[in-house]
């Protein structure tokens, strides 16, 4: 086995065995600050993990009080409007101005689920004017950004020097919630540990495929039936162990996390890092509220009030219940005019547009919210976008070397005119020939 020293994720870290723990944190809230105020707003600190958080008399989680402590100068805003909201969504998205980089999109948005690769291309080239598929496979390369599993059982793209860092924050929830499946597919401890063996020696000779890697564990007589490869490999991602590597075509290989990206340093503390993403994803997503981020970051409603608590004066409120960062221009003025949510994008399935929150009436009306996803079984449909709403599908048939697009509009026909130059920006990042674009 290597002597490759595990990561310290936890502070209940194993030496032992270097497998990941789960613990239970509640962090200190200063007193005097705009923190302690939000804290006193919900009738004290922040609950440890795991308690149920509290709900109004008609059921819905109480979030007004959470917004209500943040410092204002010029007191609490005005309620905005939802076609401020939307423009303010589509500014931090970088849907409104568009931004430098690939590198830039994964920064501004803090993480895009990623386990459709070629879609999650998309959501970032939606949002860099001008770049192609390619400049995707490049970002990756550079080892600036990464692919692997941080959050909610799924792969993303973020930001490389904040994969360790949210591992430690979302590791142990990912895996005490994956126990009952491990148990039913006979994956525990010794099992794990032998695979990390066997991944360690076999990977320190270079990046390989998923089949590649799997072949090995069968080789050395551990079982990849069923869902057992998989969730090898995703248990050994959990513990920085492994991460997606070079790009292999419409997929990547894998790689030690520890040769394709070394650890620069200490990790930061509990609170620094709920607070660090906490902020990445209001700058990329806002306004937001704080369930929005508990569901997008599967973390606890306690450990993202104590986000929010630990970000202090880099976010304030943009209306009663959401929140942007202090630094989002006219939308953290709520005397600013904003400016009309304007423009038409076709965007990938699964983009942070839509799927980034745990509440997405705000810009899909709850009546088509099923459309974008059938049945609700997770695959998300590629959208369009008009002044901010969500207002139908796009589906692509391919022939004869071209591609055409079919517009399915919620509340009727669509204009095919209206989405042929958003369509035209997909084209040609995508490096296809746009044909016809009809209405369904």
């Amino acid at each position: 086995m290597s002597t490759r020293a595990p990561m310290r994720i936890s502070r209940s870290w194993t030496a032992s065995t270097g497998i990941l723990r789960a613990e239970r944190v509640v962090g200190d809230v200063p007193s005097g600050t705009a923190a302690q105020s939000i804290a006193d707003g919900m009738g004290g600190r922040p609950k440890p993990i795991g308690s149920a958080p509290r709900r109004s008399a008609g059921g819905r989680t109480t979030s007004r009080a959470d917004v209500a402590g943040i410092r204002q100068t010029r007191g609490m805003p005005k309620p905005a409007s939802t076609a401020r909201l939307r423009a303010a969504r589509l500014a931090a998205h970088g849907l409104r101005d568009g931004l430098p980089s690939i590198t830039d999109a994964v920064r501004r948005l803090g993480a895009v689920q990623a386990q459709d690769f070629v879609a999650a291309k998309w959501v970032l080239g939606a949002r860099v004017p001008g770049s192609v598929a390619a400049d995707v496979d490049a970002a990756l390369e550079s080892r600036d950004v990464v692919r692997s599993w941080p959050m909610r059982g799924t792969l993303h793209i973020l930001p490389t020097e904040q994969l360790r860092p949210i591992l430690w924050i979302t590791g142990p929830r990912e895996l005490r919630r994956a126990a009952l499946t491990h148990r039913t597919l006979e994956l525990d401890d010794e099992t794990y540990l032998r695979a990390r063996a066997v991944a360690e020696r076999v990977l320190a000779d270079g990046a390989m495929s998923r089949e590649q890697l799997t072949a090995a564990w069968e080789d050395a007589g551990i079982s990849t039936a069923g869902q057992r490869g998989y969730h090898l490999i995703w248990w050994l991602a959990l513990e920085a162990v492994i991460c997606c590597g070079p790009v292999d075509g419409r997929t990547q290989r894998f790689v030690l996390l520890d040769d394709w990206a070394p650890q620069q340093g200490a990790l930061p503390e509990r609170d620094e890092i709920l607070a660090g993403l906490f902020t990445s994803y209001v700058a990329g997503h806002g306004p937001v509220t704080v369930q929005d981020f508990a569901w997008w970051a599967g973390l606890t409603l306690g450990d993202a009030r104590t986000a929010l608590a630990a970000a202090g004066d880099a976010v304030v409120a943009f209306d009663a219940e959401r929140v942007v960062v202090a630094d989002a221009g006219w939308a953290a003025d709520p005397d600013a005019a904003a400016p009309r949510a304007a423009g038409r994008h076709a965007l990938a399935a699964f983009d942070e547009y839509f799927l980034g929150y745990r509440d997405r009436a705000p810009v899909c009306e709850p009546l088509h919210a099923g459309r974008v996803v059938p049945g609700g079984n997770g695959v998300f449909q590629p959208i369009l976008v008009a002044g901010g709403a969500v207002e139908g599908l796009w589906k692509v048939a391919r022939a004869r070397g071209g591609a055409s697009v079919a517009l399915h509009g919620f509340d009727g026909d669509l204009e095919p005119a209206r989405y042929r130059s958003a369509l035209a920006r997909w084209a040609r990042f995508t490096g296809e020939r746009l044909d016809a674009v009809t209405t369904a």
